[in-house]
C-alpha cells in the first residue's frame, strides 16, 4: 500500500530529526490521548494500522544541511501519502544546530514544498524545565549558554537567543512572539500572527514559559499547515482534531528478559545519571574510545563482562565523559571519528546484548539511539508509559526478538539522577499491578 487509505488517515505527520527527540515527541502525543505510531527512517510502505499521528525518526540532526532538507522532504511526501493533515518538524528542546543549520534550512524547505509562507518555532519544554522568554531560551534556571549545552560536542550552543541562532539560518525574517502575548490566550497569538505577516515577518518564535502557554497557543495554530518545536508543543495540538487524553493509549504488552542501558550521551545530565547508577554499588563498563581506535575487540570483551553480571540485574555500558575528557579524546581521534567510532561500538553492544537475552534496554544519547535502533533492525516502534517528561517505554519486534523488546531512547538532556534504575523499577511495577 502506498496510498493513504481512507480508514488509516493520520491526523499529525511528525518528522523528528533524531531518535529521542521522535520518541520524546510520540511520548508527549500519547499522553494527550493520540495513538501514535513511530517509524525508524522514511518507510518502504504505508501504515498497516491504524493511528491518530506518525512520528518519522530521521538522524538529521548533524548530517550536512543538504542531506537533512532532502531526507525531511521525503519524509513530508510519504506522510502526505498517509494523509496527514499538519505537518510537525520536531528538533531538540535545546535548539542545537550550527549557523549552517539544519533547523533553518529544513524549515524553508519543508514550508517551500506546503506552499506556506508563515510557521512558528518554540523549542519551549516546561515539564522538562525548558522555557522560553523574551525569545531567550532556558534550561531550568540558566540561559541555555551557561547550562552545559556550550560544550556539546557538536553543536555547541554559545548563544540563547533564538531570533538571532534562528535568523543565522534562513533567509525568512524571524519575528517573537512575546509572553505578555501569550497570556492573553489564543485569539490574541492568532492576531498578533497577522501583526506579524504585516511585517514580513515568516517564522515566529514564541514564548513559552509553563504548559498553559502551550495549551493556549495550541488552537492559534489550528489552521497553519506546518508546525515546528521541541516536543512540548504537542501537548496542545490533539484538541484541534477532536482528541481527548486517554490511558489505554500507552498500553504495552508485558515486560520479561534481562536488562541493561548503553550510553554515549556525554551531557551533564546523563553523566549524574551514570555517576548515580555506579554509586548505587550496581555493574558499570566504561567504554573509551582511543582503546577501539587501537584496534582492541572492544565489542566482544564488553559482552564477556556483561555475561557475568546480567543474570542479577541491570548492568550499564558507557562511554560517558566529562567535557575535558571529551575534548582530549576528539583532539586525537578527530571530532568525528570519534563519535562514529563509540556509536558504531555500543550499537554493536547493544545487538549482543539483545542475543543474549536483554528484552529490557535503555540507550542514552541522541546520536546513540540512532546508531542502536539501525543496527537492531527496529523499523517501527509503539509508545507507551512516560518514565521521566519526554521519555517513554517503548515497544518493538525485531530479527533479534521476534516476540518483542522493550526499548526506552533516552536525550542526553532528559531524566532524573535516577533515571536508569526508575526506568526497569517503573516497567516492573506496571506489569505487577492488577488490572
Amino acid at each position: 500500500m502506498t496510498q493513504c487509505d481512507s480508514a488509516k488517515r493520520i491526523a499529525l505527520g511528525c518528522i523528528a530529526d533524531d531518535f529521542t527527540g521522535a520518541t520524546d515527541l510520540a511520548n508527549n502525543l500519547v499522553r494527550a490521548g493520540m495513538r501514535v505510531v513511530q517509524t525508524i527512517g522514511i518507510p518502504d510502505a504505508g501504515l498497516s494500522i491504524e493511528a491518530d499521528a506518525v512520528v518519522v525518526a530521521l538522524k538529521s540532526r548533524t548530517i550536512a544541511a543538504s542531506e537533512a532538507v532532502e531526507q525531511s522532504l521525503r519524509a513530508l511526501r510519504w506522510l502526505q501519502s498517509q494523509g496527514a493533515q499538519q505537518i510537525y518538524f520536531k528538533y531538540c528542546s535545546t535548539f542545537d544546530s550550527t549557523p549552517a543549520g539544519n533547523i533553518g534550512p529544513v524549515t524553508d524547505a519543508l514550508m517551500q514544498a506546503l506552499d506556506t509562507h508563515f510557521t512558528v518555532a518554540t523549542p519551549a519544554f516546561p515539564d522538562n524545565q525548558r522555557c522560553v522568554f523574551k525569545g531567550y531560551l532556558f534550561a531550568g534556571d540558566l540561559l541555555l549558554s551557561e547550562s552545559g549545552m556550550q560544550n556539546h560536542p557538536l553543536t555547541p550552543m554559545t548563544d540563547p537567543n533564538l531570533v538571532r541562532v534562528l535568523q543565522a539560518q534562513t533567509q525568512r525574517k524571524v519575528g517573537l512572539v512575546d509572553y505578555q502575548v501569550v497570556a492573553q490566550g489564543s485569539d490574541a497569538i492568532r492576531a498578533h500572527f497577522d501583526t506579524l505577516k504585516s511585517q514580513g515577518v515568516e517564522i515566529a518564535i514564541v514564548d513559552a514559559l509553563s504548559n498553559r502557554d502551550l495549551f493556549a497557543l495550541g488552537p492559534a495554530l489550528r489552521s497553519l499547515p506546518l508546525v515546528t518545536a521541541g516536543s512540548g508543543l504537542a501537548i496542545g495540538l490533539p484538541e484541534n482534531f477532536g482528541i481527548g487524553t486517554d490511558s489505554a493509549a500507552a498500553d504495552l504488552p508485558s515486560a520479561a528478559g534481562l536488562q541493561a542501558i548503553v550510553s554515549g550521551s556525554c551531557s551533564t545530565t546523563t553523566n549524574r545519571q551514570v555517576m548515580e547508577f555506579i554509586q548505587s554499588g550496581r555493574p558499570a563498563l566504561a567504554i573509551n574510545p582511543l582503546h577501539i581506535a587501537s584496534g582492541a575487540d572492544v565489542c566482544t570483551q564488553t559482552l564477556a563482562w556483561a555475561g557475568e553480571h546480567l543474570s542479577s540485574g541491570p548492568v550499564l555500558v558507557y562511554s560517558t565523559a566529562e567535557p575535558e575528557a571529551v575534548r582530549t579524546i576528539q583532539s586525537q581521534l578527530g571530532v568525528e571519528n570519534a563519535g562514529a567510532l563509540v556509536e558504531q561500538t555500543i550499537a554493536a553492544i547493544s545487538c549482543g546484548l539483545v542475543e543474549m537475552g536483554v528484552r529490557q534496554l535503555v540507550v542514552a544519547g541522541g546520536e546513540t539511539s540512532g546508531a542502536c535502533v539501525q543496527a537492531l533492525g527496529i523499523a517501527q516502534m509503539r509508545i507507551g508509559e512516560q518514565i521521566d517528561p519526554g521519555v517513554p517505554w517503548c515497544f518493538a519486534s525485531t530479527k533479534l526478538a521476534p516476540q518483542g523488546l522493550h526499548i526506552t531512547l533516552k536525550s542526553g538532556n532528559f531524566g532524573s539522577p535516577d533515571f536508569f534504575t526508575k526506568a526497569f523499577a517503573q516497567l516492573k511495577l506496571k506489569h505487577e499491578l492488577p488490572y
